[in-house]
């Protein structure tokens, strides 16, 4: 047996070996320069430097990178889909290419991985009209002694790489390489790695990025480069003869917990299994998510909303397994402890505020949670009455099999449901959910929130003319700077607000640098140049905690709440007065940072 330290250690000795430099990994969380909320590919960090930038570490490099990917989470649940997964990667920017490449993956899969040569299968790129058919790779992979009649040339479908519609960059054939799983043929009359029976993986690929993408078509690049990716996950499952993704290192220890808790065998099969892996799978990308660099927490919006939707979706299927939702903190230390401590050597260091975060999700929505099913249940038990009784009035009447728009925007509102959840409890029941409907629930919603807040303003609560109005609707916007910027457990510790300027307590172990305050200044009014409206409304306490609605000391608030919402950017609990919208405010500058108590930081600002 193999396990995933030995495999990352071996992947990263062997390329080291060959002059490479181990990179490491970077944040998982997209910097916005890629267009995407996550890193999904171990490439991806990577594209300025394939696209030409010189890399400070040189022209070969490799490491091991996390990547998460939720764009099939229903399918997470079977064997071998996860949403946070590794890729281990080696380079070649301008350096060596298809000779030296061809030649070190056959190295690796046979002298360090043990497998048999006579094998070993491999695809090509077939040609087309654009770019010729990849004689070159075939022929070093003959020399290499794969056998000619395990080659295979398909078409750009499945061998070539490129930016969708991008012109400018680097693009190529690639070369993917597959491996049996057994040596007994099916049965069909060519059981080879394209026969549907599955008896061919597929354990890693090799780019050669040779030409560059125009207008017209494909011209050679000058300097030719090399982007090579092989799943940690997958592999480690091969390597060890697997076809249960989850019975590799990466989730036996969590997986055995789990049926310790819940008394339930994993190897039983069916609902508990799934729950099992479901469980596994988003606490695990949750502590990624929560422990990297750029860490992120549970919210209403973009990144924040995908972490909430795994975490509340592991909570569901706690329930469904019979355990209580706490005990998800202790799988979450099995990854911190004895799975990926030692990769991620942030995680040990992050690992009470990454449990911290957890537990608070875990109130947030276990408070809900079992009232939420049980207005699911009435919802689901309404349509099914309703059916009954119109298909005794009319046998021809067709029954519905729909949950309304209003109904699961109250289990949102209300409850705390993503839509997504709602969406999948009601396919296990055999429902659809009408989306569009709930997507005109929320929009009503919001007009009816911004209609109010007019109303306020325009009753006089909120005096738009004095500069201590402006001033109040900045430290929001400031709050919500500050924890985009420095970290998401910034949090407010105190305020004053005169009509000449704003001051803002907040915690934050150091010094801010010049170019955080530079950043958080620009994002300040950035926002103001949007012209955003303050949205006001009340609502239950504990309805405004289960939205992310941030509040800065629990004990002053009651049962009922004022709210302030600007967009999606900044959401509190607040007394008032506020600007009718951001454009009002002017332009934002923070005059001083210093030092209010120790680990409290003050800021000075004002709006000229």
């Amino acid at each position: 047996m193999i396990t995933s330290k030995e495999l990352r250690e071996k992947w990263l000795s062997f390329y080291e070996s060959k002059g490479h430099v181990n990179i490491g990994a970077v944040s998982l969380i997209g910097d916005g320069s890629t267009g995407v909320m996550f890193n999904v590919a171990g490439m991806q960090p990577l594209m300025p430097y394939l696209l030409g930038q010189p890399h400070p570490a040189g022209k070969r490099l490799c490491n091991v990178q996390g990547c998460v990917r939720t764009v099939d989470i229903e399918s997470v649940g079977d064997a071998s889909h996860f949403t946070f997964f590794e890729m281990m990667g080696n380079w070649s920017l301008g350096d060596y290419f298809k000779k030296e490449k061809t030649a070190w993956t056959f190295e690796l899969l046979t002298k360090v991985f043990g497998l048999k040569a006579e094998k070993i299968c491999s695809t090509v790129f077939a040609g087309n009209e654009s770019a010729p058919r990849d004689e070159e790779t075939a022929g070093l992979l003959k020399q290499l002694g794969i056998k000619p009649e395990h080659i295979f040339y398909l078409d750009k479908s499945n061998n070539w790489w490129e930016l969708e519609g991008t012109v400018g960059t680097p693009c190529g054939p690639d070369n993917e390489w597959f491996y049996p799983i057994t040596d007994e043929e099916c049965g069909r009359e060519h059981c080879d790695i394209n026969c549907e029976c599955g008896r061919y993986v597929e354990i890693g690929n090799d780019v050669y990025m040779q030409y560059k993408k125009t207008a017209d078509g494909y011209e050679p690049l000058e300097n030719k480069n090399v982007d090579t990716g092989f799943g940690l996950d997958r592999m480690l499952a091969f390597l060890n003869g697997l076809t249960d993704g989850y019975k590799t290192d990466l989730f036996s220890g969590a997986i055995e917990y789990l049926e310790k808790a819940s008394g339930k065998a994993y190897d039983a099969g069916g609902a508990d299994r799934k729950a099992m892996r479901i469980i596994a799978d988003h606490t695990r990308t949750a502590v990624m998510l929560i422990g990297d660099v750029n860490g992120i927490v549970p919210s209403n919006t973009g990144a924040g909303y995908i972490l909430r939707r795994l975490m509340r979706r592991a909570i569901r299927y706690c329930k469904a397994l019979g355990i209580q939702s706490t005990q998800m903190l202790n799988v979450a230390k099995i990854f911190i402890e004895e799975v990926y401590g030692e990769a991620y050597p942030l995680l040990p260091k992050k690992e009470e505020y990454i449990l911290q975060e957890f537990a608070r999700e875990i109130e947030r929505f276990e408070s809900t949670l079992e009232k939420g099913m049980k207005e699911f249940e009435k919802t689901i038990a309404g349509i099914q009455r309703k059916n009954e009784f119109m298909a005794k009035q009319d046998p021809a009447y067709v029954a519905e099999q729909s949950i309304g728009g209003k109904a699961a925007f109250k289990l949102y509102d209300t409850y705390g449901f993503p839509l997504e959840l709602t969406v999948e409890m009601a396919a296990e029941r055999g429902y659809a959910v009408d989306e569009a409907g709930f997507a005109e629930a929320f929009k009503e919603h919001q007009e009816k929130s911004h209609a109010v807040a007019e109303g306020q303003f325009k009753g006089g609560l909120a005096d738009t003319g004095t500069a201590t109005t402006r001033l109040h609707t900045a430290t929001h916007l400031l709050n919500a700077a500050l924890k985009a910027v420095l970290s998401p457990d910034v949090n407010q510790k105190g305020s004053n607000i005169t009509p000449e300027r704003l001051r803002f307590d907040f915690n934050f172990p150091r010094p801010m640098t010049e170019e955080e305050i530079r950043a958080v200044e620009n994002l300040v009014n950035e926002k103001i140049a949007e012209n955003i409206p303050v949205v006001f409304a009340e609502m239950a306490y504990d309805a405004a905690r289960e939205q992310g609605i941030v509040g800065v000391f629990d004990s002053k608030y009651g049962d009922v709440v004022k709210t302030y919402s600007i967009g999606n950017f900044s959401r509190e609990m607040c007394g008032g007065p506020h600007a009718a919208s951001t454009g009002e405010l002017g332009h934002f500058k923070i005059v001083k940072e210093q030092s209010s108590a120790s680990g409290i930081r003050r800021i000075k600002a004002i709006l000229e």
